[in-house]
Formats: C-alpha cells, sequence, structure tokens
C-alpha cells in the first residue's frame, strides 16, 4: 500500500498529515486556516488520494508558517509514499477550466525538485488568505516531493477561481503522474534505473 504520514514540530507549527496514494479522495482538514482547508479538501477529491491534515500553526501572526509547513509535510508524505516509484506513470499535463479561468499544470516526479510557477492575482487577499501563500505552498510541496512542477494560468481574473485552479491542476496532474502503468508494472519510470537525484 502507497501510504504514508509524516509528523511535523517546531516552534511555529505542529503537523500530523497523512495521505494514502491509492485512496478514494477523502480529505479530513484542519488547518485553521479556511480557505487553505477548503483547497487541500478539493486537491485531495481530485488527486483520489485519502488526505488528513492536522495543523496547529501560529495564526496569530499569519497564515505563512501553517500553510508553508503543510505544503512541506505533504511533500514529504507524498515523496515517502512512493516508495522506489516502480511502475508510476511519472509525467502528466493537463489544462484545468475553471469558469473564466485557464491554469496549465506539467509535472514529472523527477526527485530532482523545481517550480515554475507563472500565477498572477489581481488583489492580495482571498478573504483572509494572501493570494502569495499559493506559491508559498507549490514552492514547499514541489521542493519536499521531488517534482519538476511548472504552473502557469494562460488567462484568469477572479483570484478564488485562479487559486482554485491551480490547486485542481495539481491534483489532476498528480493522479495521473502517480498512476501505476500496467504495461510497465515494476519498471522504475527511468533510463538511469531509479528516481531521487
Amino acid at each position: 500500500m502507497r501510504k504514508a504520514a509524516i509528523t511535523r514540530a517546531t516552534k511555529e507549527t505542529q503537523i500530523n498529515l497523512s495521505v494514502d496514494l491509492d485512496g478514494t479522495g477523502k480529505g479530513v482538514i484542519a488547518t485553521g486556516v479556511g480557505f487553505f482547508d477548503h483547497m487541500l479538501d478539493l486537491f485531495a477529491r481530485h488527486a483520489r488520494i485519502d488526505l488528513t491534515v492536522e495543523a496547529k500553526g501560529d495564526l496569530h501572526i499569519d497564515f505563512h508558517h501553517t500553510v508553508e509547513d503543510v505544503g512541506i509535510a505533504l511533500g514529504q508524505a507524498v515523496r515517502q509514499a512512493l516508495g522506489e516509484m516502480r511502475g508510476i506513470t511519472r509525467y502528466a499535463s493537463l489544462h484545468l477550466p475553471m469558469d473564466e479561468t485557464l491554469t496549465r499544470v506539467a509535472l514529472d516526479i523527477s526527485g530532482r525538485p523545481f517550480l515554475v510557477f507563472r500565477v498572477e492575482f489581481a488583489v492580495p487577499k482571498i478573504g483572509e488568505f494572501d493570494t502569495e501563500l499559493v506559491r508559498e505552498f507549490f514552492q514547499a510541496f514541489a521542493i519536499n516531493a521531488g517534482l519538476t512542477l511548472h504552473v502557469e494560468t494562460l488567462y484568469g481574473a477572479n483570484a478564488h477561481h485562479i487559486a482554485e485552479s491551480c490547486f485542481k491542476g495539481l491534483a489532476r496532474a498528480l493522479r495521473a503522474a502517480v498512476a501505476v502503468d500496467p504495461a510497465a508494472a515494476g519498471e522504475i519510470p527511468s533510463t538511469k534505473g531509479s528516481l531521487g537525484g
């Protein structure tokens, strides 16, 4: 079973997180940040990953540490759950429409982390949530999951729709990339014979 659990404890956050890459999309999310909970819930649903997140952070300062640290923990959990990555599809890309917004996401489970994030928000906040934290989450997740990840919003106006298209796009691309390719079951999808650097 491709499962993992991560506990992260710092002076800024305490996080318990678990994933099941072969789940049904069930999310049990509690970070104290309402908009972020919504994004993680739809991420779990569209990735078909069972995700449990219990996070307590220094929200009296701002949401930054909580969002970033959940991204770190989620990335670590996904990488751990993938193990040797035998049989995975590895690559995936798609265009995700969300009303007036269209976002392109492409990823490679390469073990060589890199983020290209070309997304602009016309407003600094969605409710109380700082829009700049969307990039912080993607950066933390990509680095710790070992993904080469490209995210670009081609056009869009509504900040909520833009953020949601990014999270749903990541979910759908990850769902495809972690899927086991029946034609390559047991094989590591690399001419080097390993993934991870």
